[in-house]
């Protein structure tokens, strides 16, 4: 008999919001557009991808829009068995719907997770991540923004887009701003550059967890270090195929990064661009991966533990897992 995998409680912890819109949502706002449905085949590389990118979040174009978005992000998570939803917010991507109005932003994007939590029983918490090809300044600012909602929706903050030639480090005032606050450390790293950027957000960010950080699988000491500061990856298979950061499915890493005892969570990063949805990232990771049902509850046990949920949240969560593995 083969578990059910939507049976298995789990955290989704690297969720970009905007692209967990639905395909269907995607075309209505580009017909009330009057503008063409974003299409892709492929991307070239990563340029490519942010590109296609913005125009998914060129359609998001009323407030009414954000809160679709976060109301099919909480029933697509339920269906999914997702009990912990840690979305990653830029609110200066929206905020000209707002005047221009960050905390504004922030605050409507919050209280549309809380309804939509209250709703479906799906908690939802924020990450707020910067742009390392922005200027320092601007991260500076979100992690102060970040910060003043600590406890209040907020409880990650992160650094996003192109690793190529924007390095972490100068972003180090903007992390001990959040870390003042109480906020975990969860930037991206090891995705488009090598195990340096792994060692980087270890090392110099101190990060709780690192967003992909798969590429760490080219320096086995660098593993090991990982492995015992039980720094968690969120990783995302479909996304790493797609964006060429490995050939194929099954030549991933996550296999090789859970046997030398790493923590690992499975996620599904842009649904609308990569595919795979969290419960259908969990079932390739089953089919293609081979991973088994005790690998896969580790996985959902890391998504829970290495995570910003309430604690009550957490131990429902695990307590569930140990049920599944027992059913």
């Amino acid at each position: 008999m083969t578990r059910d995998l939507a049976l298995l409680p789990k955290g989704h912890l690297h969720l970009h919001f905007e692209a967990s819109i639905r395909p269907l949502t995607l075309r209505d706002f580009a017909a009330e557009a009057d503008e063409p449905v974003p299409s892709w085949a492929d991307f070239a590389d990563f340029s490519d991808f942010e590109a296609a990118y913005g125009e998914v979040r060129d359609l998001i174009r009323r407030p009414a829009h954000l809160e679709r978005i976060m109301t099919e992000l909480a029933d697509d998570a339920k269906a999914d068995g997702v009990v912990y939803v840690e979305v990653t917010l830029a609110p200066v991507l929206q905020q000209h719907l707002f005047d221009d109005d960050q905390e504004a932003t922030l605050e409507f994007l919050l209280a549309a997770a809380k309804r939509e939590e209250e709703r479906t029983g799906v908690v939802i918490r924020a990450m707020i991540a910067s742009a390392r090809s922005w200027p320092v300044e601007v991260a500076i600012e979100d992690a102060k923004l970040a910060a003043r909602f600590a406890g209040r929706g907020v409880v990650s903050y992160g650094l996003h887009s192109d690793e190529r030639g924007f390095p972490a480090t100068p972003f180090v005032p903007a992390f001990d701003i959040a870390r003042e606050a109480g906020l975990l450390i969860t930037p991206h790293a090891g995705e488009l550059v090598g195990p340096e950027s792994v060692r980087e957000a270890v090392e110099v960010l101190h990060a709780d967890r690192i967003l992909h950080g798969v590429r760490v699988i080219e320096d086995p000491e660098l593993v090991a270090e990982v492995a015992r500061l039980g720094t968690t990856l969120d990783v995302c298979p479909s996304s790493n195929v797609v964006l060429h950061v490995v050939p194929d499915l099954e030549h991933h890493p996550l296999p090789a990064l859970l046997a030398a005892g790493v923590s690992c969570s499975i996620n599904a990063d842009d649904p609308i661009q990569f595919g795979p949805n969290v419960l259908e990232e969990y079932q390739l990771s089953r089919d293609r991966l081979g991973l088994t049902d005790e690998q896969l509850a580790g996985c959902a046990r890391a998504s829970l533990t290495a995570s910003g949920a309430p604690d009550d949240v957490k131990t429902r969560g695990l307590a569930g897992i140990d049920a599944w593995l027992a059913a």
